[in-house]
């Protein structure tokens, strides 16, 4: 841990100098209170940095929680070990596929699972109540849930040290989402016209506004949004899994945690709004997921409830290299080697995804040793991922 200044305080032991001065210059801005907490994986971010955690008084800055509004992690462990498993990967791989829509622009043909229409309803419900209509935002909102994104985001089947089988994904709030993210950091934008910021995307909106209402609202709905998205990839993953396997699977343990959202915590003597970006809650006890990149670890932890941190922990590796950079220095045969043993769609849209473009992941987590405790590691057996 490094006090760098009285209101940034960092768990990385490897902080690049842009990062450093992005997260630095967050902190200035007079609304933080007590400090800006930075995390082991940080890494610059729009406007505010990927890997901090933001706690705020009486003002939000929307580009601090993200364009991926309420993205995160769900893991399933199921009864079932690795002995037990097919040992032809691919037919699982192809399956999951073609149940969950991947890449960025990936949608449903049409709402036919039952469990997929109870979400929607409820979504659109809590819409209703909220003011607003998704579709003014996303016209293919609904047929977005259940959806997989692209990037960083993926599904996988891993096992953990004593060889259980974990169901594993890690998505937010799809198109839908990232337009309400989009509107609002305009709106504060707009909102600061004529302000000497010193980073127009650190814009804010006043608690008490209209348009800080109107966020809070959008914003929480995106988040549930992303939890829903989540437990429906999950359900139709669980089904193929079910085909491959030749059996049911019995949900012996089940997480599901954000990583980009706010909520209203107390911390220091205050209510604040605190942001997560790239973070999630380690408040003590609280069980969490951190993933490493495609062909490295991620671990199920739980939380140490760390002041200082403001209860928070990691959202995973970061990246060392941005995606063009990536793409510049590494190239498909080195991917092959790093996913030796994995089944994956051997492709070369995934050369900016390589695990040698990310931090190294152990070395984030003994980072992260006074905040959280690790309770499983998990190690990929299938990976699925979008272009």
């Amino acid at each position: 841990m490094e006090h760098i200044t009285a209101k940034l305080i960092s768990w990385a032991s490897i902080l690049e100098d842009g990062t450093r001065r992005q997260a630095m210059t967050a902190a200035t801005m007079p609304f933080i209170h007590p400090h800006l907490a930075l995390m082991p994986d940080a890494h610059v971010g729009l406007g505010a940095t990927v890997g901090s955690v933001i706690p705020t008084l009486g003002a939000i800055m929307p580009a601090a929680v993200g364009v991926d509004i309420g993205c995160g992690m769900i893991a399933v462990r199921t009864q079932y070990d690795a002995a037990q498993l097919p040992a032809e990967r691919r037919p699982l791989r192809e399956a999951i596929e073609r149940a969950i829509p991947l890449s960025a622009g990936g949608s449903n043909r049409k709402v036919s699972r039952e469990h997929t229409r109870e979400r929607l309803a409820e979504l659109t419900r809590r819409a209703e109540e909220a003011g607003f209509e998704p579709a003014s935002y996303a016209k293919r909102w609904e047929l977005q849930l259940g959806t997989l994104g692209s990037g960083n985001h993926f599904i996988e089947v891993s096992q953990d040290e004593k060889g259980r089988i974990w169901l594993f994904l890690h998505s937010g709030s799809r198109g839908v989402g990232n337009r309400i993210a989009q509107h609002h950091i305009a709106v504060a934008r707009r909102l600061r016209e004529g302000e000497d910021l010193p980073d127009r995307d650190l814009a804010w909106l006043e608690e008490g506004t209209p348009e800080f209402d109107a966020y809070i609202r959008e914003m929480r709905w995106a988040q549930h949004y992303a939890l829903l998205n989540r437990e429906e990839m999950m359900d139709r993953l669980v089904r193929q899994f079910e085909e491959w396997v030749g059996g049911p699977v019995e949900r012996r343990e089940e997480i599901n945690c954000h990583h980009n959202y706010t909520e209203q915590e107390h911390h220091y003597g205050e209510d604040v709004w605190l942001s997560r970006k790239g973070a999630i809650d380690a408040s003590a006890g609280r069980p969490g997921l951190i993933p490493g990149s495609m062909g490295t670890a991620s671990y199920v932890v739980v939380g140490r409830g760390n002041a200082e941190a403001l209860n928070s922990a990691p959202h995973g590796a970061g990246r060392e290299y941005s995606r063009s950079k990536a793409r510049r220095t590494f190239n498909r045969e080195q991917l092959r080697e790093a996913m030796a043993g994995i089944e994956y769609r051997d492709t070369d849209a995934f050369i900016d995804e390589i695990p040698a473009a990310y931090k190294d992941i152990d070395r984030v987590m003994a980072d992260a040793a006074d905040l959280v405790e690790v309770r499983h590691v998990l190690r990929q057996l299938v990976n699925v991922k979008g272009d």
